[in-house]
């Protein structure tokens, strides 16, 4: 398997039918296996720098969310984060892991910890990276989009776009380049792809993650709290009330960092995984 994503196009090889629909997946390194989970606006591309580290040290397996990236939802399908939790639960099922460190970024935290809590998923260890665990974590942007869909749904393609990418440029904290804001905005373009932006921006609630809330006391798995120190979106103070929730769970943070803390300071990110599960790696 590679583990080499910066000499090519970011590109995702796989394709898994799951009870949801059809998920872009690949597979990255050896090691002990790791799943990284991105969240929105996002797709698997946030990890694309990050994957060539963590792949020296893990099998690392990457997907998009149904409804992001390349990947699919079948028609009726509600892309909520219970759907993405149970497709998280078969893809580690199709790719026979018995217990793989899980990591989620924003709604992919809350993906994470309802596969493994709701959708009983074993994990050797957790990372929660400027994750929408514990709410409110809506953003005020986000509740506008709820409280006014149709009209964000009817709205001329390029005035969404220019409000999307005005949003999208405020995830990171230091400036976007041309060619990565485009890689980020491409699933989100035209027509369609506004309709399959503001599908999961209506499907996204915190009901979803109300019953993990409430289960995070039982969390044995080591768990790592990171967190963007100049996240907009997120407060750090988000990541504190996590990482105080959740037994023996270690809370850090990434100077230099917004919310899409993989884009500003990937080689970090990566290290600090790597250094945590290293740290918390059962016996063979």
């Amino acid at each position: 398997m590679s583990t080499s994503t910066k000499s090519a196009p970011w590109k995702l090889r796989q394709r898994i039918q799951v009870t949801g629909g059809e998920v872009a997946a690949d597979v990255f390194g050896d090691g002990p296996p790791l799943v990284l989970v991105h969240g929105t606006p996002a797709s698997s591309y946030l990890w694309r720098d990050a994957v060539p580290e963590l792949a020296r040290h893990h099998t690392v397996h990457v997907w998009d969310l149904l409804g992001f990236g390349a990947s699919r939802v079948a028609s009726g399908v509600r892309p909520s984060i219970a759907q993405q939790a149970r497709t998280l639960a078969e893809l580690v099922a199709h790719w026979g892991l018995t217990a793989p460190h899980l990591v989620g970024h924003d709604i992919g935290g809350g993906v994470v910890m309802r596969a493994h809590l709701v959708e009983r998923v074993p994990s050797a260890g957790l990372a929660l990276l400027d994750a929408a665990v514990i709410g409110p974590w809506n953003t005020p942007f986000t509740e506008h989009q709820q409280r006014y869909a149709e009209a964000y749904r009817s709205m001329p393609p390029h005035v969404f776009a220019d409000i999307v990418e005005g949003r999208l440029r405020t995830a990171t904290h230091r400036p976007m380049p041309e060619a990565d804001a485009a890689a980020y905005l491409a699933p989100w373009s035209g027509a369609e792809g506004r309709q399959r932006w503001m599908d999961q921006v209506c499907a996204v609630t915190f009901e979803d993650t109300r019953e993990v809330v409430d289960r995070l006391e039982h969390v044995t798995a080591p768990t790592l709290v990171l967190w963007g120190q100049e996240d907009q979106w997120l407060t750090p103070a988000a990541g504190e009330r996590l990482a105080a929730a959740i037994p023996g769970a270690r809370f850090d943070t990434a100077a230099g960092a917004g919310h899409f803390i993989a884009e500003d300071r990937p080689l970090e990110t990566a290290e600090a995984l790597v250094g945590f599960f290293g740290r918390h790696r059962l016996p063979s």
